[in-house]
């Protein structure tokens, strides 16, 4: 996080606000689609005997070119390596892992440029439900299915609290193993969207 904004980048323009949720942050659907076909999942609730995941990145966990893991997006053919960290530098390599946050267990977070230097999240926002993500460690590979795709204020840095060990408003970790991708919204500084995917068990 840079600041209290999530981590700036460009992103296309051309996508449809499907309907508002209970937060009042519109939920965004890909141009092709209507709200029927790809409404969000309602987050799941955790059953009390769900083990809380947080892994940290440590020292071991980094490949010999200096990147974490691989990130697989077969229906937008993407590949790309992800780097710890988020800022300018780093994003400019690959995809970037929020510092501080998971890196196996529980909800991992990623960012990437989508125009400039890069083009790694161009078409992030195209996704739908039912979509496969693959996260590709030293830990092992998950796979991940998209469950909704969203604009999300730029300031709204408490999205990252369920994917840190510990964090200032006493949060926990998350109860399921969960993807969060993030890019920017172009012409929209304001914005960023956001793609959250659950584990394939």
């Amino acid at each position: 996080i840079t600041g209290t904004w999530l981590t700036p980048n460009l992103a296309p323009e051309g996508m449809a606000v499907g309907a508002v949720n209970g937060g009042g942050i519109p939920i965004v659907f890909p141009p092709s689609a209507d709200a029927s076909t790809i409404l969000p999942a309602e987050p799941e609730q955790g059953t009390g005997s769900a083990t809380l995941g947080y892994t940290p990145v440590t020292s071991d966990l980094y490949y010999s070119g200096g990147y974490l893991g691989t990130l697989k997006i077969p229906s937008i053919d993407l590949s790309v390596r992800v780097y710890e960290g988020t800022d300018s530098s780093t994003l400019a390599k690959g995809a970037g892992h929020f510092e501080g946050t998971s890196i196996w267990n529980g909800n991992v977070s990623i960012a990437g440029h989508n125009r400039g230097v890069r083009d790694d999240f161009g078409d992030l926002h195209t996704l739908e439900r039912g979509d496969t993500v693959t996260w590709i460690t030293k830990l092992g590979t998950r796979t991940y299915e998209v469950y909704s795709v969203q604009k999300i204020l730029s300031t709204q840095v408490s999205v990252l609290d369920a994917t840190r060990e510990t964090n200032t408003s006493g949060t926990a970790p998350s109860a399921e193993n969960m993807l969060t991708l993030y890019t920017c919204v172009r012409n929209q500084r304001e914005y960023r969207w956001q793609v959250r995917a659950v584990e394939v068990v």
